[in-house]
């Protein structure tokens, strides 16, 4: 009998030393949900009014469970909430828009489930100064982190993990993506405070031209709007963990750089009637992300939408942006080492 306890006891040891380490290896594997979009605008009341009349139901009900279930939601804002009358562009030119979008939109995209919305793109300054203030302003209000702030880095905790995210922009009101000594300071402070840095773009030309992701100097209309590979990796080589991309209107190639993640474009996704989703343009998704809380990509999805009316987003089951992406991902960076399945799944090779 002695014996017999003995040999049950060790057992039951190993079994609770077992479970132990377990339990350990499970918090130290521990990670973060992401779900991330690219550019909204929901709606304009300029130059004429373009808006919907019921704005959660039309834009955003028909798709809340693809956009429900992560621990953060992350989207591209470019409009302005404000109602503030005067643009400060010159919106004579067939190339210049202004948006201006009902500040009551911000409780609206709450509602949704977004968390952090950047304002650093080229609609910031629509109706200016007085407009960012106002839509960084009602955005707050609303309960949304708005970054779009030259030299900010804001703080969430997500999931019990604190994260700091960075935004940038090809503009000189914003932080700069061709400034990567003042992009490399920004990224120390905020590695510094969090264990966590995400990076948002607005950057690179614009449309289908613009699909590729190459190693040089994107020009778009006169403009530099930064190269975006050198860019990137130079912020990962800083301390980033993540890069998410937007401002080309067409989803691009990923890429997985010392095993963290670049999303060189989430595209479009809802425009309301202001933003095209003709041809590759009205493919969209929302992009799902899990991150190690070491800040490493652990995993991903392709959830497909396109854009069939009015340019608001709709599932599609026929999954072509997970095949655009995919064949992105492999001719723009073959040596990447992500695999993008049929369905959409994104793992590591």
């Amino acid at each position: 009998m002695r014996n017999t306890f003995t040999i049950l006891g060790f057992s039951a040891l190993l079994t609770i030393a077992g479970f132990v380490h377990g339990e350990a290896r499970k918090k130290s594997s521990a990670s973060i949900t992401i779900k991330a979009v690219g550019d909204i605008v929901p709606g304009t009341l300029y130059p004429e009014r373009r808006v919907p009349a019921k704005p959660y139901e039309e834009l955003f009900a028909p798709i809340q469970e693809y956009l429900s279930g992560a621990d953060l939601l992350f989207g591209n804002f470019e409009s302005t909430l404000t109602d503030y009358p005067t643009t400060a562009k010159n919106t004579k030119s067939k190339h210049v828009f202004a948006f201006r979008t009902p500040p009551s939109t911000a409780k609206v995209l709450k509602r949704a489930g977004f968390q952090v919305l950047s304002t650093a793109n080229n609609h910031s300054g629509d109706f200016g100064e007085r407009g960012f203030k106002d839509t960084m302003q009602n955005l707050k209000a609303a309960g949304i982190h708005a970054i779009g702030r030259k030299g900010q880095i804001e703080y969430v905790t997500v999931s019990g993990v604190k994260m700091a995210f960075i935004p940038f922009s090809y503009l000189r009101a914003h932080s700069n993506v061709k400034d990567l000594n003042g992009m490399r300071e920004l990224v120390r402070e905020a590695r510094a405070n969090a264990p966590i840095v995400a990076i948002s773009c607005h950057w690179g030309g614009e449309g289908e031209k613009f699909l590729h992701t190459k190693n040089q100097t994107e020009m778009f209309y006169g403009e530099n709007r930064g190269n975006l590979p050198a860019f990137a990796h130079a912020a990962i080589d800083a301390g980033a963990d993540l890069i998410l991309g937007h401002g080309p209107h067409v989803v691009r190639a990923l890429e997985l750089y010392k095993g963290r993640l670049i999303v060189y474009s989430l595209g479009n996704f809802i425009g309301y009637g202001a933003l095209s989703s003709r041809g590759k343009t009205g493919l969209t998704l929302v992009l799902n992300i899990t991150l190690g809380k070491d800040g490493k990509f652990e995993s991903g999805k392709i959830i497909p939408m396109n854009m069939p009316e009015k340019s608001t987003p709709r599932y599609d089951a026929s999954g072509k942006t997970i095949q655009l992406m995919r064949e992105l991902t492999e001719a723009d960076f073959p040596k990447t080492k992500l695999n993008i399945s049929e369905n959409g799944e994104i793992t590591i090779r």
